[in-house]
């Protein structure tokens, strides 16, 4: 048989409705906090899918070389700094020319590694190693893309308009 409580004023329920009020907060707020840490384990970080996105030097490297394999030509553009310089081992590159050729590229996959990434100020130097999977288009064709891993170097850094690379380099092991 469960109690039975009289109330026989007003007076009374409220306290009653005080008491039991009291001894359901702290399971409730426990509750609470345990489904707030929950969602925390659940919902880990995502990766960044667009430039605006990008929270650090990895975030803004992975949705590059993303963009590149989307052939997403206007995000990589205005990812391109209009003073951007490049340099690989065949030589200078200037933003027109690096942008002419990304888009004779078919990437079909960039594998990041060994990732290093240096704030100073309003800028971001990240370092890493990239192996690429696809193809460049030539008059004659098509040749593959450098299958070997390269170490890149990119400098963005940050202005109105965001992130953009300022300067990129490029050297075969």
């Amino acid at each position: 048989m469960s109690p039975r409580v009289a109330i026989s004023s007003p007076a009374g329920f409220i306290i009653w409705a005080r008491s039991f009020a009291s001894k359901l907060a702290l399971p409730f707020v426990l509750l609470l906090a345990l489904l707030s840490c929950a969602a925390c384990t659940f919902n880990g970080d995502r990766p960044a899918r667009a430039f605006s996105e990008a929270t650090g030097g990895e975030g803004l490297e992975r949705v590059f070389w993303k963009q590149i394999k989307a052939a997403n030509w206007v995000e990589i553009e205005r990812a391109l700094a209009s003073n951007y310089a490049g340099i690989t081992p065949a030589g200078a590159l200037d933003r027109e020319t690096a942008l002419a050729q990304y888009r004779t590229w078919q990437l079909k996959e960039a594998s990041i590694g060994d990732l290093k990434t240096e704030l100073n100020g309003n800028t971001i130097v990240v370092t890493y190693t990239i192996t690429l999977n696809g193809t460049a288009s030539i008059p004659s064709g098509s040749q593959p893309l450098p299958s070997a891993p390269q170490h890149m170097m990119t400098v963005w850094q940050q202005q109105k308009s965001g992130w953009v690379e300022i300067a990129h380099s490029v050297s075969q092991p």
